[in-house]
């Protein structure tokens, strides 16, 4: 199988993002005096669209209070970007400029905003390796659903045969699974082993300098 395309999610995958976003998920939840929530269920809804995290959190507010929760939380996290800076994971950016130089389309699915993974890619050193972004404002059916691949597969002309999906929750491995691509899951992120077998990943890795060798697995299969 040859791949030609890896679509990568950002939050937990690429960039070290789980302090920023639990952190701020419990400053909106404080400044909206909603009911607390911990900083493990606050980090199980990462992947999902911003306003899908408030709602996993507390199924029964109204669809206003869940939008002022994303206006807040959104409000906050560029505010605390000023001290708490995000990181890249070991060995991506390496990993990433060895499959650029090898010829592999490089691109970014993920749930947060398009203008914040401008931002973050930039700030985190890996924008030039990136050919294309989709963030969740850029469809109408986010994680899991396929769209956010499927719109990448026609933006890049690459069929679902010639891609890879790579993440860290079970929603990206649905996602990429939903289009008919081969999905990867990795393991220091957001999710477990366990969630990522239960999903269906077809392949799981520990560290994302592994990726060279499911790549090379994928063409002698």
């Amino acid at each position: 199988m040859n791949i030609r395309l890896i679509i990568f999610d950002f939050d937990g995958t690429l960039g070290d993002t789980r302090q920023n976003i639990v952190t701020t998920m419990q400053m909106t939840i404080k400044e909206l005096l909603l009911p607390k929530r911990s900083d493990d269920d606050c980090a199980s809804t990462i992947g999902l669209p911003l306003a899908g995290c408030f709602n996993a959190l507390y199924p029964d507010l109204e669809e206003e209070v869940i939008q002022q929760c994303a206006i807040t939380y959104r409000r906050l996290f560029q505010e605390n970007l000023l001290t708490m800076k995000p990181r890249v994971f070991a060995h991506v950016v390496e990993t990433l400029s060895a499959l650029k130089q090898q010829g592999y389309m490089l691109t970014i699915a993920s749930s947060r905003s398009h203008a914040s993974l401008i931002e973050l890619t930039h700030d985190l050193g890996i924008a030039d390796y990136i050919s294309y972004l989709i963030g969740a404002d850029d469809v109408e059916n986010a994680k899991p659903q396929p769209e956010p691949v499927l719109k990448t597969l026609a933006a890049m002309g690459v069929e679902a045969c010639q891609t890879l999906v790579v993440g860290d929750m079970a929603v990206d491995i649905q996602m990429g699974a939903r289009a008919q691509a081969k999905t990867c899951g990795v393991t220091y992120g957001n999710g477990t082993r366990n969630e990522l077998e239960e999903t269906g990943a077809d392949y799981i890795i520990d560290s994302i300098d592994e990726l060279p060798k499911i790549l090379l697995c994928l063409l002698s299969s």
